[in-house]
């Protein structure tokens, strides 16, 4: 074969695309019975593809300046325009998120399998990678143990988070027995891990609307879920990265009150009033009471409402994690995203050593390091 690309998911797909367009014959290998299995588990709850605002702001959200050149190329526009060329056309939401109109990810993954297969790339389901025979990838396949050698290959085998769906970040010691650096995963985009005390029951499934989430230099206006496992939701993953490293968790329960504001409202009460009547009055709903009640308990009551200070112990498993971070580091690959260890192959996606919120955020990410990734290994080989 003349080019491999092993992962076929969002970035191993557009990898592919970039290939078949530039004239490679390409195929594409994937563990699992069908592709893309994480994107459609993504669309099940709506289809994020990308974020409409300015490209300096939305790079500006993977924290380093390693992803500006292929967001440069490959941003919310053109993400935008991908879609409506597959014959999706999008619509954009209050907060600025990008999604298909049909919200889901199976017309858009469908019509792009339609594109690709015109392109002549064959994809070979249960084909899973398992190493080097000498200088050839091996595979366990439906027909038994393969060794290829193709003239230029594409990794997109995803990060450390939800292995059930593929990412299970087998490929870590066999490409650092090769020589490439790969740093250590760690969660992302992931809840945070409490252990509630009895009362806060009742509050498991009860969603927190409305609040602002403060960590480190990280800030997010939305909602969150009390869990029997802690906290989730939007809101506590565009923190939890801050949170993860170290940063305390503060929560504003009333962001639209001054603190000054709040405490005038409260003294102004009925003396003798319950605490818990006062916060209701103050327009609290219950779960918010709850985790006042929780964790505010020694703070003056207007002071626990804008300044709740949260108590997770940690965050959730990496595997329950959105994304990871961590994976092959920068210094490991040359700027078209080529490993410097391995001549030929070429890796992006959740892959590489990057980091960024939902929102569309990391289906971008992958399509644009997918893009950049394949255009980089049409000109090799």
């Amino acid at each position: 074969m003349d080019a491999l690309v092993i992962g076929a998911g969002p970035a191993g797909l557009m990898a592919a695309e970039a290939l078949a367009v530039a004239g490679r014959r390409v195929v594409v290998a994937e563990a699992k019975p069908s592709p893309a299995r994480k994107f459609l588990m993504a669309g099940k709850s709506g289809l994020n593809l990308t974020k409409d605002e300015a490209l300096p702001v939305f790079a500006a959200r993977y924290g380093n300046d390693w992803m500006a050149p292929m967001l440069a190329a490959f941003g919310p526009g053109e993400v935008m325009e991908w879609a409506r060329g597959l014959g999706q056309e999008v619509f954009t939401g209050s907060s600025g998120r990008v999604f298909p109109v049909a919200m889901k990810g199976s017309p858009l993954l469908r019509a792009w399998a339609r594109r690709l297969e015109g392109l002549g790339v064959e994809l070979r389901t249960r084909w899973r990678w398992t190493g080097w025979a000498g200088d050839a990838l091996a595979f366990d396949t439906p027909e038994g143990a393969q060794a290829v050698a193709p003239g230029v290959t594409v990794l997109a085998l995803g990060g450390a988070s939800w292995a059930r769906l593929g990412s299970d970040a087998a490929w870590v010691p066999w490409l650092q027995a090769k020589g490439v650096e790969v740093a250590p995963f760690r969660p992302a985009n992931m809840g945070l891990r409490v252990d509630w005390s009895a009362h806060m029951a009742r509050q498991f499934g009860q969603a927190v609307k409305g609040a602002r989430l403060v960590a480190g230099p990280l800030s997010d206006r939305g909602e969150f879920v009390i869990s029997a496992r802690g906290l989730e939701g939007g809101g506590i993953y565009a923190v939890s990265s801050a949170v993860r490293d170290g940063a305390e968790l503060v929560i504003d329960l009333r962001p639209d009150m001054g603190e000054a504001e709040v405490a005038a409202r409260l003294d102004r009460m009925k003396p003798g009033e319950s605490a818990a009547n006062r916060l209701r009055k103050l327009g609290l709903s219950v779960p918010a009471v709850a985790l006042v009640q929780e964790w505010g308990r020694g703070q003056p009551l207007a002071q626990a409402v804008k300044r709740l200070v949260a108590r997770p112990q940690g965050p959730r498993p990496l595997d329950e994690a959105i994304s990871s971070a961590g994976g092959i580091t920068r210094a490991a690959v040359t700027e078209g995203l080529e490993l410097c260890a391995l001549p030929g192959v070429f890796v992006a996606g959740e892959m590489l050593d990057w980091e960024a919120p939902t929102g569309g955020y990391l289906l971008t990410g992958c399509l644009a390091t997918g893009l950049w990734a394949g255009r980089a290994a049409s000109r090799a080989g």
